[in-house]
């Protein structure tokens, strides 16, 4: 069950149609919102909640904790215990620092996250290019957009994310298993300072690091 969270963590880290999008022709609430989260966010932090879902909507894994990210190119999750885990992309590299294992592993940045939900949400790629974008309405409260890569290499099938009031709330990834991960943020700040060693990662005493393994 374990290898099952790690394998969906690091997807999540490193990814009805009705409109199409275009970048001089915006118009519908989730397409107003999702501009806005790419052209004014600047730094984002909140707490999350993650389930994974198998192909018959069953829970295969649970997990909670906090996300800090800083435009361009730095983010960290911490999951808390029982899988306690951190992801830390410093600019550079990408560390995952398995608390329990004590094992930490670094890749280079940008061959990790290439194609990656995380790699979108850290503000890098150009939305137009890299994914076919649709407004799929209110479902709720929540205003809803899907992007779907346009390269079929990218390590998920299509990302929805749902924005409660211009501000990001949940983020859904549908993977080539018929997985979903769905994620629901809490607390959220925009634009708030976040300390710059919130992004950088030394390996304790002791842990073991591997390079180039994720």
């Amino acid at each position: 069950m374990k290898n099952i969270y790690y394998k969906h963590a690091l997807t999540v880290i490193f990814g009805f149609a009705v409109s199409a999008f275009s970048q001089n022709t915006f118009s519908g609430t989730a397409i107003e919102d999702l501009d806005h989260f790419f052209r004014d966010l600047k730094t984002l932090q909140a707490d999350f909640s993650q389930v994974v879902l198998d192909e018959n909507l069953s829970p295969l894994e649970e997990s909670a904790g906090r996300l800090w990210i800083l435009r361009p190119d730095q983010f960290r999750w911490d999951y808390h215990p029982p899988f306690a885990q951190q992801i830390i992309a410093d600019g550079s590299n990408v560390w995952i620092y398995d608390v329990e294992l004590e094992q930490a592993t670094v890749r280079e940045q940008y061959g990790a996250l290439d194609g990656t939900p995380a790699l979108l949400l850290s503000g890098r790629g150009d939305l137009e290019l890299d994914y076919y974008i649709y407004d799929l309405g209110l479902q709720g409260p929540i205003a809803w957009v899907l992007l779907r890569p346009k390269v079929s290499s990218a390590s998920f099938i299509e990302v929805q994310l749902g924005f409660q009031q211009n501000i990001l709330r949940q983020i859904q990834l549908l993977d080539s298993m018929d997985h979903i991960t769905r994620i629901v943020l809490t607390h959220v700040e925009e634009n708030s300072t976040i300390p710059a060693k919130r992004f950088s990662f030394s390996p304790p005493a002791g842990v073991d690091v591997i390079t180039g393994g994720l």
